[in-house]
C-alpha cells in the first residue's frame, strides 16, 4: 500500500477534502434508472433566513444516513434539497436592512422593495445550504431547488386555480389571527399558545330600563367591550330565564346591546354570562353568525384603538385597556379583579400576541381533503414512526378548520386573482394577468396585493421539485418519495399539508414513511433558546471534533420520536471513538504492508479467532441492516460501535496479535486477511454514521476501489456462519474475563504473569482451548496454558474462576508476594480501623447528630458503613493468606 494514513486523525482538514471529492465525483447525483429501485427523500427545506442549529443537524443527519445507507445497498438514491423563502422571516429581514441604510419600505414600493430582496436571497439565501456541506449531507445539489423557482411558483398557481375552481379556495371575511407586528394574517398553525399571567376583570352591564340592575361578564380583554353586540346566556340556565330578550347598556359607549341565549356558554363558568364580540374572538365569530349579529372591529392593524372606539381612538390596545378600566371603576360598572393565568396566542415568529379580527382573506376548504387525509393513514400507504404519532396527527385533521392562506406581504406567491375595477369580477387565473374582464370587458384590472402563506408552497414541496405539474420522468421515477424525516413540532405545520396536497393533486401519499424525531435539548433538558443562551453551534462542535463526531453524538442512544441531550462529554467519547477506529487501521495496514495479503482464503486455514469475528460481523449486518430498514438508527449505530470498539479492537486485535508477530506462524496469512476483511465490512456499516473517517481509512486500505460511498452494503453470507466457533471464543472469553477479574482483586501489575490451568472432564472443552491456546495465553497474561481433565499437579494454594463446565486455575505465589501482600493488607487494616474509630466518634457525638445538617450525618453514615465493609474484605483476604 503506498498511501498512508497520518499518524494522528484530525478531521479538519481531511472533511472538506473529501466532501470536494464527493462533488466533483458526482456521487450525490441521481438519475432515473429503470435498472434500479428508487429511494427518495426530500429535505425540509430550510429557511433562507436560517443558520444551521442543532435541529437543523439532528435532521439532516438522519436523513443523510438513510440516503447513504440506501445507496450503498444499491438503490438509485435521491436525496432532494433546496430552500424555502420564509415569506415573514425574510420580509422582516430585508425591512430591517433598508431602514439600516435610512430607506422605507413603503416609500420604495412593492417593485423595489422585491429587487432588494431577491438581492438578498442571492447573497444570504445559500449559508445555511454551505453549512450542511460542514455536515456531509449528500443531497443531489445538482437538483437544489428554491420555494419560488420559476417551477415551484408554476406549481403554486396551477393549485390555487385549481382549487379556486373546484370551489375549494374562496375569499371571505371570517375571524383570523393577526400579528400587530408584522401586520398580517396566521393560520392556526403559526400560532403558539402560552401562559401568561393575567387578571378576569368584572363589568356590571346596565340592564335598560330597570335602575340599578346590572348582569356581571368577566373578560380578560376589557378594550374590545367596544366591540360587544351581544350578551350571552346558557338557554337552560334557570337564573337568566327572565333576562333572555332584554336589552344592555353598554359600558362607556351610548349604545345597546340584547341578551341572547345560546348553548356555547357554559353556565357553570364564571357567571355564565358571556360578552359576545363576533369581530374579535373565533368562537363569538360563530355565535353572531347563529344570531346575526353585527361584527364591530374596533382595532386598527397595528393594534390600535380604531375611530369607532369613541375617545379611546389612536390609543394601543394596552394603552386603552388601562384608560377603560379606571373609567369603569370611575363610574362604578368595576365590580372586582381577579388574578388569572390563561393561554394567550401569540405569533410564533416574533411571540408578539395575536388579535383576532374580522377580515376578508383567502382560504382553503379543508373538510374533504382533511377526509381523504384520514382515509390514506388507514392503508399501508401512509406510515409514522413511531405509530404513537398517528393520534397527534389523527386528532389536527379531526379538528381542522378552514386554512387563512393570503399573508400581507410583499415577499411570496403573490395570489393569481385579479379584480375588474368597472364591476368588480374576481377572475382567478395563471400565467399572468387577464386581457380583460369577461363579465364587462374591462380592461382595468388591479391584481390582488397578498401572498400565499409560505406553507401552501412548501406543501406541494414532494412533487413540485421533482417537475410537477408537468408529468416529468423524475416525476414518474422518484415519486412518491420513500421517507419524510422530520420533528414532531412540525407535524401539523407540513406532514398533514403536504399530505393533502399530494392525494389530491396527484392522487398519491407523497411519501410512505413519516420518520418523527425528538428536540436536541441542553444538558439540563431544556429546549436550547436564544434567550435561555443555550444553544449549540453545530458549526463549532465541527470545528472543534469534526463532523463525524457530532453525527455519532447526535445518533447515540437516539430513539424516534424522543428528545436527546447533549453533552460535550458524548462529543469527546465520539472524538475518543474516532481515535481507537483510527489507530486500529493504522495498526492493521502497518501489518498488511509488511505481508503478502491474499485476496481469498481456504476456509480450512482460519482459526477459531478467524471464524468467531467473522461470524460476529456476518451476524452485525444481518442485525444492523434490519434496524436501518426499521429506522432504528440509534440501535444501529450502537451495535456497529460496541462491535468494533470491543468485539474488534479490544478481542479480536489481541487475540490475532501473536501470529502476526510470528514468522514461523503459518496462519499469518488468514489473520491479514480476516482482519482487512472485517474492516472493510465494520466500515462500510459505520459510513453512514461517521462518512469522512470511513472514507478516509476505506480508500487507504483499499488503493483500487473509488469510493466507499458507491461500494456495496454488507450482506448475511452463510459462508461465515460459524456458530459452533463463536460459542468456543465466547467461552474462552468467559475464561479471560474470569481470570482478569481475580487478578483485578488482588492487585496484580498488567505485566505479571503467570501459569493458567484449564481443568475440565469435557473433551470438547479441552479441544477448544487447545485451538486457541495461542491466544487465550496472550489475553489471559498466561506464561504457560495447562489443559487438563483434574487438578492434579495444582497446588492448594491457586485461586481460581469458573466458567460453564471447567475451572480455571492460577497459582497464587505466581500472582502475589505472600510477603508483601500481607504487609500491604495489614496497614490497610490499621488504616479502616482508625477511620471507623472516628465515623463512631462523631455519630456517638449528641452535639454533632444534633446540630449537624441531615445531609452531613448522612454522609458520615454512609462512610461508616462503606469502611465497615471494606475492613470485612481486609481480614477475609488477611485470612486467606495466612491459611
Amino acid at each position: 500500500m503506498s498511501k498512508e494514513l497520518a499518524k494522528t486523525y484530525d478531521p479538519k482538514g481531511l472533511e472538506d477534502r473529501l466532501y470536494q471529492k464527493w462533488l466533483d465525483k458526482g456521487y450525490f447525483h441521481a438519475k432515473v434508472n429503470p435498472d434500479k429501485k428508487p429511494f427518495t427523500i426530500v429535505m425540509p427545506p430550510p429557511n433562507v433566513t436560517g443558520q444551521l442549529h442543532m435541529g437543523h443537524a439532528l435532521d439532516n443527519t438522519m436523513q443523510d444516513i438513510l440516503i447513504r445507507f440506501r445507496r450503498m445497498q444499491g438503490y438509485e438514491a435521491l436525496w432532494q434539497p433546496g430552500t424555502d423563502h420564509a415569506a415573514i422571516a425574510t420580509e422582516v429581514k430585508v425591512t430591517n436592512m433598508l431602514k439600516d441604510q435610512d430607506i422605507d419600505k413603503q416609500e420604495i414600493g412593492r417593485e423595489e422593495f422585491l429587487k432588494h430582496a431577491w438581492k438578498w436571497k442571492e447573497e444570504y439565501g445559500s449559508r445555511i445550504i454551505n453549512q450542511l456541506y460542514k455536515l456531509g449531507a449528500s443531497a443531489d445539489w445538482e437538483r437544489e431547488r428554491f420555494t419560488m423557482d420559476e417551477g415551484c411558483s408554476r406549481a403554486v398557481e396551477e393549485v390555487f386555480v385549481r382549487l379556486y375552481e373546484k370551489g375549494w379556495i374562496y375569499k371571505g371575511s371570517r375571524i383570523i389571527n393577526w400579528c400587530p407586528k408584522c401586520q398580517t394574517s396566521l393560520s392556526d398553525a403559526e400560532v403558539e399558545h402560552e401562559d401568561q399571567d393575567g387578571f378576569f376583570w368584572h363589568i356590571n352591564y346596565p340592564i335598560v330600563g330597570e335602575e340599578g340592575k346590572y348582569v356581571e361578564i368577566a373578560t380578560t380583554r376589557p378594550e374590545t367591550l367596544l366591540g360587544d353586540t351581544a350578551v350571552a346566556v346558557n338557554p337552560e340556565d334557570e337564573r337568566y330565564q327572565g333576562l333572555i330578550g332584554k336589552m344592555l347598556k353598554l359600558p362607556l359607549t351610548d349604545r345597546e346591546i340584547p341578551v341572547i341565549a345560546d348553548e356555547y356558554v357554559d353556565k357553570e363558568f364564571g357567571t355564565g354570562c358571556v360578552k359576545i364580540t363576533p369581530a374579535h374572538d373565533p368562537n363569538d365569530f360563530e355565535v353572531g353568525r347563529r344570531h346575526n349579529l353585527e361584527e364591530i372591529n374596533i382595532l386598527n392593524d397595528d393594534a390600535t384603538i380604531n375611530e369607532k372606539g369613541g375617545k379611546y381612538s389612536g390609543m394601543d390596545r394596552y394603552v386603552a385597556r388601562k384608560a377603560m378600566v379606571a373609567d369603569l371603576e370611575e363610574q362604578g360598572l368595576l365590580v372586582k379583579v381577579v388574578p388569572h393565568t390563561h393561554a394567550v396566542g401569540t405569533h410564533d415568529r416574533c411571540h408578539t400576541t395575536v388579535e383576532p379580527m374580522i377580515k376578508p382573506q383567502w382560504f382553503v376548504r379543508m373538510k374533504e381533503m382533511a377526509q381523504a387525509s384520514i382515509e390514506i393513514l388507514k392503508t399501508e400507504d401512509l406510515n409514522f414512526v413511531p405509530e404513537r404519532f398517528d393520534k397527534i396527527y389523527l386528532h389536527w385533521l379531526e379538528n381542522i378548520k378552514d386554512w387563512c392562506i393570503s399573508r400581507q406581504l410583499w415577499w411570496g406567491h403573490r395570489i393569481p386573482a385579479w379584480y375588474c375595477q368597472e364591476c368588480g369580477e374576481i377572475l382567478v387565473k395563471k400565467g399572468g394577468a387577464p386581457e380583460k374582464c369577461p363579465k364587462c370587458g374591462c380592461t382595468s384590472l388591479r391584481q390582488d396585493e397578498d401572498t400565499l402563506d409560505t406553507w401552501f408552497s412548501s406543501a406541494l414541496w414532494p412533487f413540485s421539485t421533482l417537475g410537477w405539474p408537468d408529468q416529468t420522468p423524475e416525476l414518474d421515477y422518484f415519486y412518491p418519495t420513500s421517507v419524510l424525516v422530520t420533528g414532531y413540532d412540525i407535524i401539523f405545520f407540513w406532514v398533514i399539508r403536504m399530505v393533502f396536497s399530494g392525494l389530491e393533486q396527484t392522487g398519491r401519499s407523497p411519501f410512505k414513511h413519516v420518520l418523527i424525531h425528538g428536540l436536541v435539548r441542553d444538558s439540563q433538558g431544556r429546549k436550547m433558546s436564544k434567550s435561555l443562551g443555550n444553544g449549540i453551534d453545530p458549526l463549532e462542535v465541527i470545528d472543534q471534533y469534526g463532523a463525524d463526531a457530532l453525527r455519532l453524538t447526535l445518533m447515540t442512544g437516539n430513539a424516534p420520536g424522543n428528545d436527546m441531550r447533549f453533552y460535550w462529554e458524548r462529543v469527546e467519547a465520539s472524538r475518543n471513538f474516532a481515535n481507537k477506529v483510527w489507530n486500529a487501521s493504522r495498526f492493521i495496514m502497518m501489518n498488511l504492508d509488511a505481508a503478502e495479503v491474499p485476496e481469498d482464503v481456504n476456509p480450512e486455514s482460519l482459526t477459531l479467532a478467524d471464524k468467531w469475528i467473522l461470524h460476529k460481523v456476518n451476524t452485525l449486518a444481518a442485525e444492523v441492516t434490519e434496524n436501518m430498514e426499521k429506522f432504528e438508527l440509534g440501535i444501529a449505530v450502537q451495535k456497529v460501535y460496541d462491535f468494533i470498539w470491543e468485539e474488534f479492537c479490544d478481542w479480536y486485535i489481541e487475540m490475532v496479535k501473536p501470529r502476526l508477530y510470528s514468522e514461523t506462524e503459518d496462519t499469518k496469512a488468514a489473520a491479514l486477511w480476516t482482519l482487512k476483511t472485517v474492516l472493510n465490512h465494520a466500515l462500510k456499516m459505520l459510513h453512514p454514521f461517521m462518512p469522512f473517517i470511513t472514507e478516509e481509512i476505506f480508500c487507504t486500505l483499499n488503493p483500487d476501489e473509488e469510493s466507499i460511498m458507491i461500494a456495496p452494503w454488507p450482506q448475511y453470507c452463510s459462508d461465515w456462519e460459524f456458530s459452533q466457533a463463536a460459542a468456543d471464543v465466547e467461552l474462552m472469553k468467559e475464561a479471560v474475563r474470569g481470570i482478569r477479574t481475580v487478578r483485578s482483586e488482588l492487585n496484580v501489575p498488567p505485566s505479571k504473569k503467570a501459569s493458567v490451568y484449564v481443568v475440565s472432564g469435557n473433551c470438547e472443552i479441552c479441544r477448544t482451548f487447545e485451538h486457541g491456546r495461542v491466544f487465550f495465553a496472550t489475553l489471559a497474561k498466561a506464561s504457560e496454558v495447562f489443559i487438563q481433565a483434574d487438578k492434579s499437579g495444582i497446588g492448594d494454594d491457586a485461586v481460581s474462576a469458573m466458567i460453564p463446565g471447567a475451572n480455571i486455575y492460577i497459582p497464587f505465589a505466581e500472582l502475589v508476594d505472600l510477603d508483601k501482600e500481607l504487609e500491604r493488607l495489614t496497614k490497610e487494616k490499621e488504616r479502616l480501623a482508625k477511620e471507623i474509630a472516628r465515623s463512631n466518634g462523631m455519630l456517638g457525638n449528641e452535639r454533632f447528630i444534633s446540630k449537624a445538617p441531615a445531609e452531613k450525618v448522612q454522609e458520615e453514615k454512609n462512610k461508616l458503613d462503606k469502611y465497615t465493609q471494606m475492613m470485612k474484605q481486609v481480614e477475609l483476604r488477611l485470612e486467606q493468606l495466612r491459611k
